[in-house]
């Protein structure tokens, strides 16, 4: 396993998942990386470790350039394992290293892993010079754990920046601009959808902190470096943490007989008669965290389910439960579906939409199967509500 190199005396060291395939609920359909960086100065510093099961891969790396044992400084920017899984293994081997993390970071490492470590805790904006090299730590809490932190290195315009600006990408390419722009935005935007959302005021707010930067580089925790198209990363940043959304609905549905599916269509012919963009999903066939992909600059988020039990579709539930956790803000929800004899799941998912803070539509409820007339008219004054 060969370290890259980024820049003279800074390499990536980290690892590649290439089988993952869910991260806690997040479908990864490309797999991931893991990312930690080497740093050779007067003072040897690592930035961040991998997930347990791939230290050999990071040792291997790290060996391509140094021995392990000579590293003085380890940066952890986030207590998470995907990042810290490997430092018992990498401070049982460099033994004289320093431990640099975030007040919060501190804690957390003590809570994981019960080791007394030589810590040093660094401050926000805090700079630590290891030769002719100098790094900043800027706090970053709550994007998306409240240890975060990032660091700076300004004599090479690298940002270090942990969660922020990530993809899930298993790929030997390194860099943005070995890979199709679109493909590295596509999984820029589920990243962010699915992990930094909740975040958004933390997001702008850490934004802000990092204003007036020199950026040659973002390297990330996970995925490829931003060497290239870095404003457009971080512009889209700036719309995703300030819930800015498009002409665009997003209908998601379960059916057990068709009746909601229906309806669903119907609803995505009334927005598309009105210009909207639409994405129809199907919760039996699409994963969630691919249907979050799309919601995160959707105006309309139009929710369906036939009754089952006097309740919701297990799947609508879960959605739903998702959604909620991940809090979009400044949207618009509409509750839908058939029903036999009771029709509570209705009222039970139009109750989920409110709870997410979305203003809500007029739900539409049709009893057993609806006839032409029925979603002719489900369509007219859906256009009209529209128009």
């Amino acid at each position: 396993m060969k370290a890259i190199k980024l820049k003279e005396d800074i390499y990536w060291v980290g690892a590649i998942d290439w089988g993952i395939r869910n991260f806690h609920g997040y479908s990864t359909q490309r797999g991931t990386t893991y990312n930690a960086f080497l740093l050779i100065d007067e003072k040897i510093t690592l930035i961040d470790t991998v997930k347990y099961h791939l230290i050999d891969e990071m040792l291997d790396r790290i060996s391509d350039v140094i021995n392990p044992a000579d590293i003085d400084y380890v940066i952890s920017n986030h207590v998470e394992q995907d990042h810290s899984g490997s430092l018992p293994e990498i401070m049982a081997i460099a033994r004289n290293a320093t431990l640099v993390t975030s007040p919060n970071g501190e804690k957390g490492l003590r809570a994981h892993y019960k080791e007394n470590w030589n810590f040093h805790v660094a401050k926000m904006g805090e700079v630590l010079n290891i030769g002719e090299r100098n790094l900043t730590f800027v706090h970053t809490p709550m994007v998306h754990w409240p240890d975060n932190m990032v660091t700076y290195l300004p004599e090479d315009q690298i940002l270090f920046s942990n969660d922020a600006f990530g993809q899930h990408i298993a790929t030997s390419e390194r860099f943005v601009d070995e890979l199709p722009l679109d493909i590295v935005l596509e999984e820029a935007q589920k990243y962010y959808a699915n992990i930094v959302l909740p975040y958004g005021a933390q997001v702008k707010k850490a934004l802000g902190a990092l204003a007036g930067l020199k950026l040659d580089i973002i390297a990330p925790s996970h995925g490829v470096i931003w060497r290239s198209d870095i404003p457009t990363i971080l512009n889209e940043y700036e719309k995703w943490s300030g819930n800015v959304t498009e002409k665009k609905a997003v209908i998601v549905y379960d059916t057990m007989w068709n009746s909601t599916e229906m309806i669903a269509e119907k609803i995505t012919e009334a927005f598309q008669n009105q210009g909207y963009k639409t994405r129809l999903f199907d919760l039996k066939k699409n994963h969630i965290s691919d249907i979050m992909t799309e919601v995160i600059n959707a105006q309309y988020i139009c929710v369906g389910s036939p009754t089952l039990n006097n309740n919701i579709m297990p799947t609508v539930a879960s959605f739903l439960t998702y959604l909620k956790g991940l809090a979009p803000k400044k949207r618009f929800g509409l509750a839908f579906g058939s029903y036999g004899w009771g029709g509570q799941s209705i009222g039970q998912v139009e109750q989920y939409l409110k709870d997410c803070g979305f203003e809500t539509l007029e739900n539409i409820r049709i009893q057993y199967i609806p006839d032409e007339d029925q979603l002719e008219e489900i369509k007219e004054k859906l256009e009209g509500k529209l128009s």
